[in-house]
């Protein structure tokens, strides 16, 4: 298979894991009445479908072979807790619509942190395909601006949006600088991510499934464990062969899939906005997949 086509289906298992998790755990986290029980569950899931993968691969004994680097994969872990718990304390004390569109500021943190820490040039094709994206992204997912009133707890917002991006450029050091494979990258984040939830949930006396489940509960369980999987999968492996920024940007994808979702499967509606917003972000996709010619960047061939 040649390396584009591999990366592109790697970009589009990514998405797709993504969405498909977001839709099962909004159904989860419905039934159950608690995101921390939620996300124990759901990481639970995922945990066993990360052991048969690394069981089949022959890796799961060097698991505990990590040496002095071990911190690195703890603090990996760590911030992919907080990334949840900001996010939710912003929901419990503001809007859904206002939380939304401040989550996805991290694009923009991408940006500025590929620019000002990594001396990393964007072109200002980048900066406009990335407003434009992000634009139609705040369409689909039907953003009230008008309606929107901002409170002191939106913070947490913001700082779930830092530290998805800090998350991200440490799972990339620790590719590059300490030779830590994704495998392993994903297993101890999730063991860490589980025990937190674990722990927040018992201490909240939430570690119990309420009566009366619906039907169908626990394979939807599975499944999001096993979209959880994917994404660990997937989006690992495409930090380490694309720019942080470029990741994130393939990530705002992931609400024009989830649009879609959500019609065929969630019984919601396509609105006409919903469907400008999608066209909007697929010309902003244009135009950074087309960066190279509208910049006029020369190939390794043509460099001296």
């Amino acid at each position: 298979m040649k390396e584009g086509m591999k990366y592109t289906l790697m970009v589009i298992g990514m998405v797709v894991s993504w969405s498909i998790y977001y839709a099962v755990s909004k159904i989860v986290v419905d039934a159950t009445g608690s995101a921390r029980l939620a996300g124990f569950l759901l990481r639970s899931a995922a945990l066993v479908f990360l052991t048969l993968q690394l069981l089949a691969g022959g890796s799961f004994r060097g698991l505990l072979r990590q040496g002095r680097t071990l911190y690195i994969l703890l603090l990996i872990g760590v911030f992919g807790f907080l990334l949840d718990l900001f996010a939710n304390l912003g929901y419990a004390g503001g809007s859904l619509s206002t939380g939304t569109a401040l989550l996805k500021t991290d694009v923009l943190m991408v940006n500025l942190a590929t620019i000002l820490i990594y001396r990393k040039r964007l072109y200002l094709s980048d900066w406009l395909g990335t407003l434009i994206m992000l634009a139609g992204v705040l369409l689909v997912l039907g953003i009230d601006f008008g309606g929107m009133t901002l409170h002191l707890t939106d913070l947490y917002f913001l700082l779930s949006a830092a530290c998805v991006t800090a998350n991200a450029f440490i799972i990339k050091h620790a590719q590059e600088k300490h030779h830590k494979d994704a495998d392993t990258i994903s297993y101890y984040n999730n063991a860490v991510v589980l025990l937190l939830f674990a722990a927040t949930a018992a201490a909240g006396g939430e570690l119990h499934l309420p009566q009366g489940m619906m039907r169908g509960f626990w394979p939807l369980v599975l499944l999001g464990g096993l979209a959880q999987t994917g994404i660990y999968f997937f989006y690992y492996r495409n930090l380490k062969h694309f720019e942080v920024w470029l990741v994130k940007l393939y990530l705002l994808l992931m609400p024009v899939l989830s649009c879609f979702i959500g019609v065929f499967f969630l019984n919601e509606t396509l609105t006409a906005g919903k469907l400008l917003g999608v066209l909007v972000v697929l010309a902003g996709a244009a135009v950074i997949l087309l960066r190279s010619r509208i910049n006029r960047e020369e190939t390794p061939a043509q460099e001296r």
